[in-house]
């Protein structure tokens, strides 16, 4: 008897009905149950709760997870409702006020089915299990439903349904706008593009508070959309313990990384490692006698140290590489191709720089080798990856690569990094990199792509440095890490970073006076929080 071939698409196309019917049923049923409760009752919001909304994995958003911390910390029951994904961060799993709600994902066999008939599946299934989270699993109505846009479509339709039926009051964290996004990869004539825009504007346009990240957003906003509802800028800022790292913490990252670093382009690049006393920027020194330097032609450390008095804490290795950070997602709106250039244009003058000279023709204007790493995921990485590799076989002065890093890892790689690198433009050129104000907060300098607001973030020569293209942003790698580990221009732009790490007792600059001052302002998240959010969240009701 002849088998009979298999139809893995009509199988496909089977799963997708069935599918398609079983979320009408129970979205009908879901609904049909809550109307007849809500006629039936009468619903009141309780008081110091919160619903956080991320449609996305909740632990690679920073924002909303600092949100959550410092609703927590001021003793609001926080419901943290998205996708379960990377870890979030420490402090999140040990605050007795966080509940973590995970929304389920998609089934994974619509990433098979065109995206004209996924789309629309994907969007009635959040629909149902976030309208089945925020009205039957929280245990009450919360006071605040705080939503992240982007996306929009459904997130901004499904709260402000919310609450209107359980009497919660709507805040929506402007982050930038959907429609932007989505016609990087359409085009601004779509069609859905044109939907996506009237969309965010019937949904998005009354709430009871908006905070935006950036004062340009604010303004465009309230000026094209005419919001209804309290505002306020709240700048993103990074949480308390992003800080400059310890030559003892750098050791201690690289002890754990070192795993990582085997690879064969690194192994020959980067100084040996003689793990535990000494990592490629690290070592340890032991006090009987001073060694110098170059530390790679320094004798082998013993296995063992005789005693602990022999043995000094770990210091910064004068032969390490300068350490460079970018972290992209990958997407059409960072264009790493920036980076690919000025990498090659900065091996081409390190060469040149560092060539063996006569003595009359000698220069102290030497460059160093440099480790690009790049962090993130993203769809255009394994391309962009594979053109990095290609070219690095005939590079001596520098690699590129990427690394993953735990939530815990990330601000200590930042910390013990020497230049860190933005190429977010900005779909809307409303909103800032979060990458810079983690920069920032870790004392890193910043080369950073110019658009629009950025002078909100990076100020030209004090904090940082504005590129427009490769040449320029060569030409700023070339100036920072002159005479690398010795630089004065890449110390005196830290040293600005480190003397604006404000103490919390030290008065912030106001926010709205950028542009009367030559100074800059910044402060801590909780800080900015407190003097932004706290207010708007309590204010109606007799507490502290």
């Amino acid at each position: 008897m002849a088998a009979v071939d298999a139809d893995p698409d009509g199988e496909r196309r089977a799963k997708f009905f069935n599918y398609i019917k079983f979320l009408l049923f129970y979205g009908s049923a879901i609904l049909l149950i809550y109307l007849v409760d809500i006629f039936t009752r009468k619903r009141h919001p309780t008081l110091r709760t919160v619903a956080i909304l991320v449609l996305g994995d909740v632990g690679r958003s920073p924002r909303m997870m600092y949100h959550a911390e410092s609703f927590a910390k001021i003793e609001f029951d926080t419901y943290l409702i998205g996708y379960q994904g990377s870890k979030p961060i420490p402090s999140l799993t040990s605050l007795p006020h966080i509940h973590f709600c995970y929304l389920p994902e998609p089934p994974s066999f619509l990433a098979k089915v065109p995206f004209i008939f996924a789309a629309p599946v994907k969007i009635l299934h959040q629909i149902i299990t976030i309208l089945y989270t925020l009205l039957c699993e929280l245990p009450h109505p919360p006071e605040f439903i705080l939503v992240q846009n982007p996306p929009s479509i459904p997130t901004l339709a499904l709260v402000w349904l919310v609450g209107h039926i359980r009497g919660s009051k709507v805040i929506i964290d402007w982050h930038n706008l959907g429609y932007s996004i989505l016609a990087l990869k359409l085009g601004k004539l779509h069609p859905f593009v044109r939907i996506a825009k009237q969309f965010e504007i019937i949904f998005g346009s009354s709430a009871y508070a908006h905070l935006f990240v950036t004062k340009a957003m604010h303004d465009h906003l309230v000026d094209q959309w005419g919001l209804v509802g309290r505002k306020a800028v709240l700048h993103d800022r990074p949480p308390a313990h992003f800080h400059r790292c310890s030559p003892n913490e750098v050791h201690e990252l690289f002890l754990r990384l070192g795993p990582s670093l085997r690879t064969p382009s690194l192994s020959s690049f980067l100084p040996a490692a003689s793990p535990p006393y000494a990592t490629a920027f690290t070592r340890v020194v032991p006090t009987s006698g001073t060694l110098p330097p170059p530390y790679s032609t320094l004798p082998s450390m013993p296995e063992t140290p005789t005693s602990y008095s022999r043995v000094n804490m770990p210091s910064l290795r004068v032969d390490r590489p300068a350490l460079l950070v970018s972290s992209t997602s990958w997407t059409p709106d960072e264009d790493f191709s920036i980076l690919l250039d000025a990498l090659k244009l900065y091996e081409a003058r390190a060469r040149e720089a560092n060539r063996p000279r006569e003595k009359e023709q000698s220069s102290d204007r030497t460059l160093p080798r440099i480790w690009m790493v790049i962090t993130g995921k993203g769809p255009d990485k394994k391309k962009y990856m594979e053109e990095v590799d290609r070219l690095q076989q005939g590079w001596e002065w520098v690699r590129c690569t990427s690394l993953w890093l735990e939530a815990e890892d990330y601000p200590l790689l930042l910390g013990a990094a020497d230049l860190g690198i933005c190429l977010h433009s900005s779909s809307s050129a409303l909103d800032l990199p979060m990458k810079i104000v983690d920069m920032f907060g870790c004392g890193l300098p910043v080369s950073a792509l110019d658009f629009a607001c950025l002078n909100e973030l990076v100020k030209d020569g004090q904090n940082g440095l504005i590129f427009k293209n490769a040449k320029q942003l060569a030409d700023q790698m070339e100036q920072l890490l002159a005479s690398f580990p010795h630089s004065a221009a890449l110390a005196e732009l830290r040293m600005s970073l480190i003397q604006k790490a404000n103490p919390a007792d030290e008065p912030l600059v106001n926010i709205h006076s950028h542009e009367e001052s030559q100074d800059w302002e910044w402060s801590t998240w909780t800080q900015n929080w407190n003097r932004v959010v706290k207010p708007l969240v309590l204010r109606d009701a007799d507490r502290e």
